[in-house]
């Protein structure tokens, strides 16, 4: 499944790294900045969290909540948060749901070795929950230049 501009965002419903459990439906009213992303605490993972956190202001001037999504648990989350003090709620896909859903678990190959993982990808999601961008070539330095 491939989700596109115009699609309604499927529903999300996921704890973050504070233990809260939230719904995509709890930002009705908010552009959403969905961000879906490999790993905590690796590189490109973080320059990208780092680049969100330092334009928060500016995000959030536009009227956009920055939601950051992986595979990792709420443990790991709360620890890549404290350390690069994340202002934004980073939620805990442990099962695969939210990624399946949203089409970005897919197959990746690296050192030709081929594995299931997700694919870094970003949808900008409009006040009324329907897509408006999907960013799939994501520049990690410079990423809420392509949100704005």
């Amino acid at each position: 499944m491939s989700l596109q501009a115009g699609d309604p965002a499927p529903a999300i419903e996921a704890h973050d790294q504070d233990g809260n459990l939230l719904r995509l439906s709890d930002f009705r009213g908010k552009k959403v900045a969905l961000y879906f992303y490999p790993k905590d605490d690796t590189p490109g993972c973080t320059a990208q969290a780092c680049n969100l956190r330092d334009h928060q202001e500016e995000l959030t001037a536009k009227n956009v909540q920055v939601i950051g999504v992986s595979v990792d648990d709420e443990k790991s989350h709360k620890k890549f948060a404290l350390k690069y003090d994340l202002p934004f709620p980073l939620l805990a896909d442990t099962d695969q749901k939210i990624v399946q859903d949203y089409g970005v678990w897919q197959e990746k190959s690296m050192y030709g070795r081929t594995y299931m993982g997700t694919v870094r990808t970003t949808f900008l999601i409009d006040e009324q929950g329907v897509i408006e961008k999907v960013i799939t070539k994501v520049d990690t330095k410079e990423h809420t230049a392509q949100l704005v």
